[in-house]
């Protein structure tokens, strides 16, 4: 997920690593602050629907995992995204910062934030599935 077709490009990298892996998935753009009900509905239904994690990136405020997350159990990670005057300072704060209770994995800023979030998804597939288990221990040289 991604708050602005402006985040696109950064979060397709979390999309190719997880294609890479055969992982499948869905892209997403909605934001948590233009159409929150939107957001809420997709976060409350995700589990329904058979996703098994929840990667969501967005920069500035940074909303969008944190409101995800307080709609669902499924794991959400939070990729903070680069953009204004703080070059995501602020979208890392906002990601992380979570109250108790309403946990967001958060990875680094920007491009290889959004690598490590594909790449943690599949760690956390992985728990269930050893095939994926198998492809991430050969892509990582283990």
């Amino acid at each position: 997920m991604m708050g602005s077709e402006s985040d696109r490009e950064v979060m397709d990298l979390a999309r190719a690593v997880l294609e890479d892996l055969g992982v499948e998935c869905e892209v997403r753009v909605m934001s948590a602050h233009r159409n929150p009900g939107d957001v809420a509905a997709y976060a409350a239904g995700a589990e329904a629907a058979g996703i098994r994690v929840l990667v969501a990136g967005a920069g500035l405020a940074a909303h969008l995992a944190g409101a995800v997350a307080s709609r669902t159990i499924l794991p959400v990670i939070g990729v903070p995204l680069e953009a204004g005057p703080l070059n995501g300072l602020d979208a890392l704060l906002s990601t992380v910062m979570m109250p108790k209770g309403i946990p967001v994995a958060t990875v680094a800023i920007g491009s290889h934030g959004a690598r490590n979030a594909g790449f943690l998804a599949a760690q956390i597939l992985a728990l269930s599935d050893p095939e994926l288990g198998m492809r991430l221990r050969a892509k990582r040289g283990m």
